[in-house]
């Protein structure tokens, strides 16, 4: 960080940033059901599924799974083709989170007798649970994390505070922001400061922005921000037939490679380029991961789900 950059961090009135964020949280975020609960199992399934899906989108989903699986007692009981059906159903990305969420399930009722372990390290003990979700669940469950870093945050910093674009940098700022035990609140605020008001194309004056007054973008016009990732397109890709796969033997139980292959693509040829050999890569992968049964039958390859 250069010295100009740590001069106008250190010169900013901490005290009055931060209660302007509180205060404009308080006053008016967007309502979703999982800021409402302190319940580390729903909000771990939150997380999990915001990973790869819009908030609004979530929503729905969020309540269709904890009306069938309500606890996570329930989810560790659970058939785990149920629940990765039931990801694919609702179109929320990677098969495979389905399948380490009921696995962590599994974990808390076995290896911590039913209890949540409560900080961001005990957390990520659990399957498929890295840094950033452990947490988050940390913070908005137990009050007990760290200061987050999203795409969101990092562009709130980068833009008000001139904090370079460097992880460290990023993460060192974040943390001198946020005050001493109200994780949960300061997260929920900061990253829907950059949800809303600090967008790509930031809404400053219309959303109200609290730090209007110490951001440089604001007072320079100059709204550049950190790189964002391009998400992969998903159309005829990889992930899109996988999620056919799960979706086809959810729906018809155990098929043949050329009785499954015309329904994950149209131009499936057995001898083709994308026939038997191309299917089979994709059933190995995700036999490997757990999430597909193959066995030879009669001199065919047969898939079925992971019971």
């Amino acid at each position: 960080m250069s010295d100009a950059d740590s001069g106008r961090f250190d010169d900013l009135d901490l005290v009055a940033v931060r209660d302007g964020l509180r205060g404009w949280y308080e006053t008016d975020h967007r309502e979703f059901p999982w800021r409402e609960t302190t319940d580390p199992y729903e909000i771990l399934v939150s997380e999990v599924m915001s990973q790869q899906t819009q908030l609004g989108r979530v929503v729905d989903a969020w309540e269709g799974f904890l009306d069938r699986w309500p606890t996570v007692e329930a989810l560790a009981d659970a058939d785990r083709a149920a629940v990765v059906g039931f990801w694919t159903d609702h179109s929320l990305g990677y098969n495979n989170r389905a399948k380490y969420l009921h696995e962590a399930a599994g974990q808390v009722c076995t290896e911590f007798d039913g209890e949540f372990p409560q900080t961001p390290e005990s957390l990520q003990e659990l399957m498929g649970v890295g840094p950033y979700t452990a947490n988050a669940v940390a913070s908005f469950a137990f009050n007990n994390g760290d200061a987050v870093v999203d795409t969101n945050v990092k562009r709130v910093l980068y833009r008000a505070f001139g904090v370079p674009d460097d992880d460290d940098a990023f993460e060192q700022r974040a943390s001198d922001l946020m005050p001493d035990g109200e994780s949960r609140l300061w997260n929920n605020a900061i990253m829907e400061l950059g949800g809303t008001a600090c967008e790509q194309t930031p809404s400053c004056d219309e959303a109200g922005c609290p730090w209007r007054e110490w951001c440089h973008a604001y007072q320079t016009g100059d709204f550049t921000a950190p790189d964002v990732p391009t998400q992969p397109s998903f159309e005829g890709s990889r992930r899109q037939f996988r999620g056919r796969v799960v979706r086809a033997l959810s729906e018809h139980g155990e098929l043949e490679l050329d009785n499954l292959g015309p329904r994950i693509r149209v131009d499936y040829t057995p001898d083709g380029d994308h026939g038997r050999d191309w299917l089979r890569g994709l059933l190995e992968d995700l036999s490997e991961e757990g999430m597909v049964q193959l066995r030879e039958r009669e001199g065919s390859t047969v898939a079925r789900l992971q019971e």
